[in-house]
């Protein structure tokens, strides 16, 4: 039996806040990233009942950027910079950390219906002589993110290049970051630009190159590869990547960074009050968790 080209990822499921479902596929024992991403959370999908509502209060972050992509639903987004704004389905907020910044994610204060709420969370390992550098927050609404027809297939491009498109989404270094939908019965080519890919079926079931991954089953593309994806019923995927990160990250709580040095002083600096100021409009914030970083 021939040995598989692909790297084969189970994810841990999780339930947080109002019974929302999380798939996390990144990190993992097997792979601890796939190019700069060093964080992949699948959240829902799921209904909001009256009165319920995500609400993660201020919380610190260093050394990466946060992506966070909504299919359905809302989330109001507040930060140490003074940002506040909703992301919409199809929008791309970029918050970059650097050297510290908080912030908070809240559905709407308007929660007498039911709602919809489903996307994908990643964070972005910041490249090491940019890592401790300044904080920025980056709002893109999805009419500015390019959107390409191939072979049937919806492709929206929303960080890097594909397909001759490219994003306006600014990132520390070359990142692939696209959503597709690929119809019943088409085939799509995903070229092999980037060094590390990974495909993770968002919707449904797909093959590539004739093997089969089920839906939120992680599959990491050989690199140098070019694979042709499938669909026998429609799918939804993320295709996603970029240049290999320049050394290992240490990763804990909210924090990521090429030394554990900077994440015990971050942690010192939390729960001290220091370093990363206050969320206007918000009373509330994270404490640290009671097991500390790991030496060694």
């Amino acid at each position: 039996m021939t040995a598989s080209p692909f790297l084969r990822i189970n994810g841990r499921d999780e339930i947080v806040g109002a019974n929302l479902p999380v798939r996390r596929s990144l990190p993992h024992r097997e792979r601890r990233a796939i190019g700069p991403f060093v964080f992949f959370d699948h959240m829902g999908p799921a209904r909001l009942g009256p009165g319920e509502g995500v609400d993660v209060p201020p919380h610190p972050h260093i050394g990466l950027a946060t992506v966070t992509f909504l299919f359905d639903g809302e989330l109001m987004h507040r930060d140490s910079l003074g940002s506040e704004l909703t992301i919409t389905p199809g929008d791309i907020n970029l918050m970059t950390a650097g050297h510290g910044i908080v912030h908070s994610e809240r559905s709407p204060a308007q929660r007498d219906g039911e709602r919809g709420i489903h996307g994908l969370q990643t964070w972005l390992a910041l490249p090491v002589p940019v890592e401790d550098g300044v904080s920025d927050f980056r709002h893109y609404p999805a009419a500015t993110l390019p959107v390409v027809q191939r072979d049937g297939a919806t492709v929206r491009v929303l960080i890097g290049e594909l397909y001759g498109q490219v994003s306006p989404v600014a990132v520390a270094s070359p990142t692939l970051y696209a959503v597709v939908d690929l119809p019943a019965g088409a085939t799509l080519t995903l070229p092999a630009d980037y060094a590390e890919r990974g495909v993770y079926p968002v919707d449904g079931s797909l093959t590539l190159d004739g093997e089969p991954f089920a839906a939120r089953e992680l599959a990491v593309l050989p690199e140098g590869a070019v694979v042709t994806a499938r669909a026998d019923a429609p799918v939804r995927f993320a295709l996603f990547g970029g240049a290999p990160l320049d050394g290992p990250r240490a990763m804990w709580w909210n924090f990521v960074a090429s030394e554990r040095a900077l994440i015990e002083r971050a942690a010192e600096d939390w729960e001290a009050g220091r370093r990363f100021g206050d969320v206007p409009n918000e009373t509330e914030r994270l404490p640290l968790p009671a097991t500390r970083l790991r030496q060694g």
